[in-house]
């Protein structure tokens, strides 16, 4: 194990698997030579050239589109949106072809995609580039959804989601890619994590917050506040994944600690946390002792002000009070 930061990790995640499968690609704008808006791809184009690292017009219909029929053909594009409210462009791309060729196909062909980038509130860079829609691609079938929140979780999904056969879209965070974690060395073997399989950050017992992305940071430090003011056991999952979702983690948590705060970055209406609020429902309601409760992003479209946005989106602060309601 070392520490490394969150966009390190996906650097080495590109590296590893650009030298283990030719077929893999990269693309996007300022990809290479510019390494990455976000300097996440820094050096793969010295390292792998032109071929392999590919700059793209500023067209995100255009880039995606071919990249998707590339996929079709063998290819496995690795996409990046500088920022994921630009999907909207390419949206016919992202759900009517990429989501459904696959099924109407009868299986015949598939498109192993990787979409990323940014999904997040929070950098103050208004309504425009501040959306977190991992709910609404999540409610397409044929798409899978990742959400990691830390630098192992970022190379051990991104490496499973570039060999699957699926489209997989990965929502990172700008606020993230500086944040140091441990990762395991490559020296120690190929490291991956399933899709679909949530983690236990903390361990709890008296109420279970259950969360995804930087929330994952907010409910730790929440139930650190929470222990040591309040005497409260959080346990905090981390989805990790919200499509493929861990239904049996999810509800094996509630069923422990028989209390629930969905802490979601999204906006509450028809947003991932609702759809988790439901399974709690349908499957371990009887095991509640108090209303599942949600913390989300305030509805109104993202605050230009910093420290109106702030309070805007999900906070520690916010999650301890939404815990004390019911705890």
């Amino acid at each position: 194990m070392r520490e490394i930061e969150y966009r390190d990790a996906l650097n080495e995640a590109f590296d590893e698997e650009l030298e283990r499968d030719s077929s893999v690609v990269l693309m996007g704008e300022e990809v290479a030579q510019y390494n990455g808006a976000y300097k996440v791809t820094k050096g793969l184009w010295e390292k792998w050239g032109d071929k392999r690292v590919v700059d793209t017009p500023i067209s995100e219909a255009g880039f995606i589109g071919m990249g998707i029929g590339a996929s079709m053909l063998g290819v496995r594009p690795v996409m990046e949106l500088m920022f994921w409210s630009f999907h909207s462009v390419a949206f016919d791309q992202l759900v009517n072809n990429a989501a459904c060729v696959r099924y109407m196909s009868g299986g015949l062909i598939n498109c192993p995609i990787v979409m990323r980038g940014p999904a997040n509130g929070g950098t103050n860079v208004g309504a425009t580039h501040s959306h977190c829609p991992e709910g609404l691609f999540a409610a397409f079938p044929g798409l899978k959804v990742v959400v990691p929140a830390t630098p192992a979780d970022a190379k051990g999904l991104m490496k499973s989601a570039i060999r699957d056969n699926d489209p997989v879209y990965v929502m990172e965070n700008t606020l993230l890619y500086g944040n140091k974690g441990h990762v395991p060395d490559p020296s120690e073997g190929d490291f991956t994590i399933p899709l679909g399989k949530a983690d236990i950050k903390r361990e709890g017992s008296d109420i279970s917050l259950i969360v995804h992305g930087r929330s994952v940071l907010h409910a730790l430090e929440a139930a650190e506040t929470l222990q040591k003011e309040h005497g409260i056991s959080a346990e905090v999952l981390d989805l990790r994944s919200i499509r493929p979702l861990d239904q049996e983690a999810i509800i094996k948590s509630v069923m422990k600690t028989n209390r629930a705060v969905l802490v979601d970055e999204s906006k509450p209406f028809n947003g991932v946390s609702s759809q988790i609020a439901t399974l709690i429902q349908e499957h371990a309601f009887d095991y509640l002792d108090a209303p599942v409760k949600r913390v989300c992003t305030i509805d109104a479209p993202a605050i230009y002000s910093p420290h109106i946005e702030n309070e805007q989106l999900p906070n520690p602060r916010r999650v301890v009070e939404k815990v004390l309601e019911i705890a």
